[in-house]
Formats: structure tokens, C-alpha cells, sequence
């Protein structure tokens, strides 16, 4: 399973592409509203590909197929990287359609059901996010909708790939790979968390303190 950094923040992605894990990037006009002061929208999407050199979602804002397309069209010129995020809705899909055959990755958001997957995924959607904490928030199981697109796509052969979204938590991203989610896309605070554990810590303390009483060099 392929880790993606969801955030519009460039240095967490500059911090935590140098673990080498990251893969991707998935952005969203939330997330990239925060970084409004960093400067100009477009040249912050280049920079984040740049650091990346991976799929690197960016979000359409028009409301209308025709809009979007014209959006997305632009936006794939600021990087071979670029992949267009479509919201999940009939004029969505449409414009995935069209640029399905433009040859444009479009990775369809804002999806909830295992419907919403397969039909975004029939449009020509090269990616499905399903928001599995948002679903959890309102007492809906989330992961439960993810495991019906996993073996729906398996059913059909259905190349599209599950972005496993909406991650709040190291146990979603666990639950993601038991079901094998394509690929999970989480915030910066997440990816830390999946790293720190107590035992480690307090490995690493002893045996720095043992190896400080040998007076050995390396």
C-alpha cells in the first residue's frame, strides 16, 4: 500500500518526503486555503511536485462539466505530476468522461458508497477516494463501504485505484492495508504517529546508554 501526504503545507511535505515513503500528495481547496500567505496557488502546486515527483492531486472549483474540464485543462500544465480531484457528482463525472479521454488522471472525491466508487470508476476515474472518517463521524462504518469497493473492482477487474481518505487515525491506516486500499492519504500529525511508539523509545535509550559505558567508537 502506497503512503500519501494529505496536506498543502510544504514544508511537511519537504519534512516528511525525506523519510522516503511518501508517494503522493492529495490536496484539497481547505487544505490549500490554509497556505494562501505562501504565495501564488499554482506555483505552490509546482513546488509541491517538485518535492514529490508523484501524483499530485489538485481540486477543480467550477460547478459545471464545462468548467471543470477547462480548470483541470489548465491544471495539468504545471506538472506531468498533476492529477485533476472531480467531486462525485453527475457534472463530475461528466467532465471525468471527457477527460478520461484527454488522457487526464482524474481522482474522483468525495465518495461515500461503493456506488458512488463504481460509477466514478466507469467514467474513466483513474482513482476513488472514499472518506472513511467522515463516514465514521456520522456512526456510519467506514471501512465497511471501503471493503465493498475493494471486492467489487477485484469482482470486475476495475484497474481504478482505492485512495483510502479522510484518515484520522494510525488504526484507519491499518484497516486500510488489511483491505488493501490501493494507496492511504493522511495528515502530517498521522504519519508521525505511525512512527512513535513508547518501547522504541525506550529501546533506543538503553541501548545508547550501554553502548555510552563501553567507550567503543564507531
Amino acid at each position: 500500500m502506497q503512503f500519501y501526504l494529505d496536506t498543502g503545507n510544504i514544508d511537511e511535505i519537504r519534512e516528511l518526503a525525506d523519510w522516503g515513503v511518501v508517494e503522493g500528495v492529495t490536496t484539497n481547496p481547505s487544505l490549500l486555503a490554509k497556505e494562501k500567505d505562501r504565495g501564488d496557488y499554482r506555483a505552490l502546486l509546482a513546488e509541491i511536485c517538485e518535492v514529490v515527483r508523484g501524483p499530485v492531486s489538485a481540486e477543480v472549483i467550477a460547478e459545471d462539466a464545462e468548467g471543470m474540464v477547462e480548470q483541470a485543462r489548465s491544471l495539468v500544465k504545471i506538472s506531468s505530476h498533476i492529477v485533476i480531484k472531480i467531486p462525485c457528482v453527475p457534472e463530475g463525472l461528466k467532465a471525468t468522461s471527457i477527460l478520461f479521454e484527454d488522457g487526464v488522471h482524474v481522482n474522483m472525491t468525495l465518495i461515500f458508497s461503493p456506488l458512488q466508487a463504481l460509477i466514478a470508476a466507469n467514467a474513466g476515474a483513474s482513482y476513488v477516494s472514499p472518506f472513511v472518517g467522515r463516514l465514521d463521524d456520522i456512526g456510519h462504518e467506514g471501512i465497511e463501504e471501503v471493503v465493498k469497493m475493494r471486492e467489487i473492482f477485484d469482482v470486475y477487474g476495475i484497474d481504478t485505484e482505492i485512495i483510502f481518505a479522510s484518515t484520522r487515525h494510525p488504526e484507519h491506516v491499518l484497516q486500510a492495508a488489511l483491505i488493501g486500499a490501493d494507496i492511504c492519504t493522511m495528515p502530517a500529525r498521522v504519519f508521525r504517529q505511525m512512527v512513535a511508539h513508547p518501547l522504541t523509545d525506550i529501546g533506543l535509550k538503553r541501548f545508547l546508554d550501554d553502548w555510552g559505558k563501553t567507550g567503543f567508537e564507531i
